[in-house]
């Protein structure tokens, strides 16, 4: 199968699997584009994760366009782009007047309302994924701790999330640079001593 064709599908799948807006998308991109076809490491999702809470407008379009960019350039983010939109928008086209003839009815707020746990959890599982390689990166006290901030800014502060992710990348860019520079002057100590 050629590379357009597992973008089609992925994104297909993404697009019309994913229930409730971006939020409830992010872990089936990351399903498609790290565990399924191996595009991008974790860490890399991470980091384009970060990037695009940052930027304005849906975050679910902005991955699948960086997937499909990351993969085949600017045809490729334009196919994984439509392969993600065009499935929802037609069924939403589609089943708008159902959706309207049906909204009073109990079956369908109880479907609604059984999807919301599934998508809570789906967002959980990654949260802790990903909070559990930054412990591993940073050391339990400095995650710790950087959460601590991170919960104070967003909530006592309320510093728009944007600013946060913003400091957060600035402090990791400078945390990893001194601690690069520190394994480099641990190994050239070593070698002087050898």
């Amino acid at each position: 199968m050629n590379r357009y064709t597992e973008l089609i599908i992925a994104m297909f799948r993404t697009g019309i699997l994913g229930y409730g807006g971006g939020p409830s998308i992010i872990p089936l991109i990351r399903y498609e584009a790290v565990t399924r076809y191996r595009w991008i490491s974790n860490e890399e999702f991470g980091e384009v994760l970060a990037v695009a809470n940052a930027l304005p407008g849906p975050i679910a379009t902005k991955l699948a366009a960086y997937v499909g960019y990351r993969q085949k350039g600017v045809l490729g983010a334009v196919v994984a782009l439509i392969a993600h939109i065009l499935p929802t928008s037609l069924a939403m086209v589609l089943l708008l007047s159902v959706i309207t003839l049906l909204s009073s009815s109990k079956v369908i707020a109880g479907m609604i309302g059984a999807v919301t746990p599934v998508v809570a959890v789906m967002l959980g599982m990654m949260a802790y994924e990903f909070a559990e390689k930054a412990v591993k990166g940073l050391g339990k006290v400095v995650g710790i701790a950087l959460f601590a901030v991170s919960f104070l800014l967003l909530q006592v502060v309320s510093v728009h999330s944007a600013i946060v992710i913003v400091l957060f990348l600035l402090y990791g860019a400078f945390h990893f640079r001194v601690l690069a520079h520190l394994q480099k002057n641990k190994k050239s100590a070593r070698g002087e001593s050898a």
